[in-house]
Order: structure tokens, then C-alpha cells, then sequence
């Protein structure tokens, strides 16, 4: 009796069980480890092999003195440490290569211009080889790292996915810019009339804070005290004046002032 035939997945769909990958790696503490144990073993060679920092060439190094271990648990050690080293190498060239094909297309090379570099024979070889080193790209870049699968569909549905969560993240810095803009003016507003609002010990406490941090409000961190200020003066006041019967300011102007700060506060 025949077997049923297994179905491929769909060329999109999530692997299932991702491979696994080194991911971050500090190499240079790694090689510095293996320079010890050459050190150790004194290796007559050592003054030639080179920095730390200088992967390729110090995996080339320890390669070709290899033999300069006496102890086979050394031996042992720094090979592993090799295969370690060159998959973390292999992992990291997908990612630049695919970077370095961006950077010629949008030079203006053709697909054609790449297939010698990415030997293979035909540009539209060349177009899938790209999209597949683009998977190691898209998984980089991913805030869950989730591997996505070497296939064009996938990394075409990875990028489609990617420039979405980059257009919301535009979206938001906007809002979050326009927020920033009204932020100032309301705050001033609050200060000019603060007169007929503050007659609350938290309410003055806050609008003291406002009146330390507006004058040279300009950094990240700056804006965000300056915001938290303002939604307390309005927390203070809605908590001072619970009722109608009580009006959160004594005069018209404070009362437009505290409108606006309440306004910016609930984001209308």
C-alpha cells in the first residue's frame, strides 16, 4: 500500500522548530580565551596571530597553529571553540551579505550584475538567493528573533510584516511629536494663570515642578517630566473639585487654561 504523500508547508508559514543559532556572541572574549591557551602552551608563534577583535584572521591563526597545544584537553577545548567561533561567523555573513546586495541595488545594479558575485546562473537565481539571505536579515531585526523561513514568500510576507510595524512606529514618534509640540504652551498657559488655580498644596507643588522644568525643556527625558507634571495638576485639581458646585478655577483664563491641560491629558 502506498504511503500518503507528506504535504510541504506553505512557503509562509512559521518554522515550527526554528533552528538554532549562536545569536550574540562576545568573539573577542572568546579569542582572547584561545590566545590564553596558546600562551599557555607557549606557542612560539603567539606574537603573530592577531587582535582579538580581528575574527577571520585570528580563526586563521588558531587553524594553522593548532598543533602548538601539547594537551589534547586544550586541543579539544580550542576546537570547539573554533566551530563555535566560525558558525556564529556563518550566521553573521548571511546578515551582511544581504545587507551589501541592499546597498548595490540601491546603487542601481541589476539582478544580473549580481549573479557572478552570488554565483549563481541566472539573475532571477540571484533575486531568490537574496530573498533567502534576507530571512537571516528580517530574523535579526525581529523582536522576538522568530526565524523566518528561506523562502521569497516568506521574506516577502517578513517584509510586508516589518514595513507595517515600522509604519505604526512612525505613526506613533508623529503623535508623540505633536503631543510634545502642544506640550509647552499648555504648560505656560497653566503657569500664567496658575493664580486662579492654586490654592491646593499638591496643585502648587506640581506647578512648581512645571515652572523648574519648562524653561529649558528640550531633552527626551525633559518632555516626559514636564508631561507627568501636567497630567498631575489636572489629577489635582479634578481631586480638589469633585463637584460642580466648586469650579476647578477662579477665573475665565485659568479655566480655559486647565481645559487645554486636561484636553492634552486624555489626548482630545
Amino acid at each position: 500500500m502506498a504511503r500518503p504523500s507528506r504535504k510541504s508547508a506553505a512557503p509562509t508559514k512559521p518554522l515550527l522548530n526554528p533552528p538554532a543559532r549562536i545569536g550574540s556572541l562576545d568573539t573577542a572574549a572568546v579569542v582572547c580565551e584561545l590566545r590564553q591557551l596558546h600562551e599557555d602552551a607557549e606557542d612560539e608563534n603567539i606574537g603573530k596571530m592577531p587582535a582579538d577583535d580581528e575574527l577571520f584572521g585570528a580563526l586563521l591563526y588558531l587553524e594553522a597553529n593548532a598543533g602548538a597545544l601539547k594537551r589534547e584537553e586544550a586541543r579539544r577545548t580550542a576546537a570547539i571553540a573554533r566551530v563555535k567561533l566560525w558558525e556564529y561567523l556563518r550566521e553573521q555573513t548571511d546578515i551582511h551579505q544581504a545587507k551589501a546586495i541592499e546597498h548595490a541595488r540601491a546603487a542601481g545594479a541589476a539582478w544580473a550584475d549580481l549573479v557572478p558575485p552570488l554565483a549563481v546562473n541566472m539573475p532571477s537565481a540571484a533575486y531568490n538567493k537574496a530573498k533567502r539571505l534576507q530571512a537571516a536579515v528580517l530574523t535579526e531585526a525581529s523582536h522576538d528573533k522568530r526565524p523566518v523561513r528561506r523562502t521569497p514568500e516568506a521574506v516577502r510576507e517578513a517584509e510586508r510584516q516589518a514595513a507595517a510595524r515600522a509604519a505604526a512606529e512612525r505613526r506613533a514618534e508623529e503623535e508623540a511629536a505633536r503631543r510634545h509640540t502642544l506640550l509647552a504652551p499648555v504648560a505656560q498657559r497653566l503657569l500664567e494663570h496658575r493664580a486662579g488655580l492654586d490654592d491646593d498644596a499638591e496643585v502648587t507643588f506640581w506647578l512648581d515642578q512645571i515652572a523648574a522644568v519648562l524653561p529649558d525643556c528640550r531633552t527626551p527625558t525633559q518632555l516626559v517630566s514636564l508631561g507627568t507634571y501636567v497630567e498631575a495638576v489636572v489629577r489635582e485639581l479634578r481631586k480638589s473639585r469633585p463637584t460642580a458646585a466648586r469650579p476647578t478655577a477662579s477665573t475665565a483664563e485659568a479655566q480655559l487654561a486647565y481645559a487645554a491641560a486636561a484636553a492634552y491629558v486624555t489626548g482630545s
